[in-house]
């Protein structure tokens, strides 16, 4: 019988749905605490007495401690399963976030954000990895996009929460009650088993069989790694692939997250509650981008949607920059905000796709992690050139990176490369 590759049965709707709630709840709490330092950017900078560049940094200890933490969860996916490794970051950085409100000074801030973001990185990809391996390739985009709508979802409840605890109790009590989502993880995660294909990976390792597409049978031992990864020539292209989207993807990806608010509230003179509710109408575009793109990747194809959305991403946020006005900012923002969900929306499916189950952990963490010293330079360098020329040409630089990204899958990367679903 060969059970390389074999189909895993297909898990019951019950454990199905518990999944999705799981995953989506795990990220409306990961992109809820991501969120919660852009809305305290402007009171930090009061606060501790910082220029822009070092506030900009606190992202920036946020994006290396998620890179760090993202490519541990990658092999803990692997080694301990997908679920346990959500369950225990999920409360590391629950902890870690409430010990923010904590910091006296600029230092105390940045050493416990980074240590704080480590479990956050593992979150987003085990999240990612666990429903894919739970869903048929049929609908994946579809539910995987859904499902990444939770972290829009955080980001309205950042904005909601900043706008009505911040002006009337400070910045420190946003982050105290970080300790809330714990108990609610906790529960659910008890009637989650991990997904069969992880489950007959282990088995067959146990047996000291190979499943891994890139070795034989006839090992005694399954190989798997990251030698294994550079060892395959297709294997090592999309890794290196991967890593360079993830990096140009990030890059604008949180350039535009972190500085739009400040760009609002500063540039624009919004006041900050006008600027919240703003920015929860973006959000709310976002998840209906995000949902639209999984639907139309499953139609489609990956590449285009993905490709398509960066592209139109570039444009519209040129458009929004350079032709906004009091009359149109909002609406200039919904549309903006539908197509920044598109990449995003399926960048995960497209990722999760392009590797074996033996070592999808392992490559989408590194790949994916390393690409986070994109999102990690953007916020440093978009306020230095804010404060030396202006937020516009900040922009255009972060729409140069989304040409980029969309070019490299365009030209390299194929649809449906592996069935998460499979060994």
């Amino acid at each position: 019988m060969d059970i390389v590759n074999k189909e895993i049965e297909s898990p019951k709707k019950k454990i199905q749905i518990l999944v999705f709630l799981f995953a989506l709840i795990a990220l409306i709490v990961d992109g809820t605490d991501v969120m919660m330092l852009s809305y305290s950017m402007v009171s930090l900078k009061k606060e501790f007495g910082l220029s822009s560049f070092q506030a900009g940094t606190f992202a920036s200890f946020t994006l290396m401690g998620m890179l760090v933490g993202g490519i541990i969860g990658g092999w803990t996916c692997d080694r301990f399963g997908r679920v346990r490794t959500i369950t225990v970051s999920v409360a590391l950085f629950s902890i870690g976030t409430f010990l923010l409100g904590h910091a006296q000074n600029y230092w105390q801030f940045g050493i416990i954000r980074f240590l704080a973001s480590m479990p956050l990185g593992a979150v987003y990809l085990a999240s990612n990895i666990l429903v894919s391996e739970y869903f048929s390739t049929k609908y994946r985009s579809t539910v995987m996009s859904t499902m990444l709508s939770g972290y829009i979802i955080g980001f309205i409840l950042a904005a909601y929460l900043a706008g009505i605890i911040i002006p009337e109790h400070g910045w420190r009590w946003l982050f105290y009650i970080a300790l809330v989502p714990i108990v609610l993880v906790l529960f659910v995660q008890k009637f989650i088993p991990e997904p069969q294909a992880w489950r007959k990976l282990q088995e067959l390792r146990r047996q000291g069989i190979s499943a891994n597409p890139i070795t034989n049978l006839t090992n005694t031992q399954h190989q798997s790694g990251l030698k294994q990864i550079f060892k395959n020539p297709e294997s090592r292209l999309m890794f290196i692939c991967w890593t360079l989207i993830s990096f140009f993807l990030l890059y604008g990806y949180y350039g535009v997250n972190v500085w739009m608010p400040s760009y609002l509230e500063k540039d624009l003179g919004m006041n900050f509650k006008a600027m919240t509710n703003y920015m929860i109408g973006s959000y709310i575009a976002t998840i209906l981008g995000k949902i639209s793109a999984g639907v139309l990747a499953d139609k489609l194809g990956r590449r285009f949607v993905f490709s398509a959305g960066c592209i139109c991403t570039a444009g519209f946020l040129l458009v929004l920059v350079n032709y906004n006005n009091a009359e149109n900012i909002l609406m200039l923002l919904i549309i903006f905000g539908f197509v920044y969900g598109f990449s995003t929306g399926i960048h995960t499916t497209y990722l999760t796709e392009s590797f074996s189950t033996a070592n999808r952990g392992l490559a989408a963490g590194i790949s994916y992690n390393i690409g986070r010293i994109g999102g990690a330079i953007a916020p440093p360098t978009i306020g230095l050139i804010a404060t030396h020329t202006s937020f516009a040409i900040g922009f255009f630089v972060i729409c140069t990176a989304y040409v980029i990204t969309a070019l490299i899958p365009a030209l390299f990367i194929k649809d449906r490369m592996y069935d998460p679903q499979s060994t």
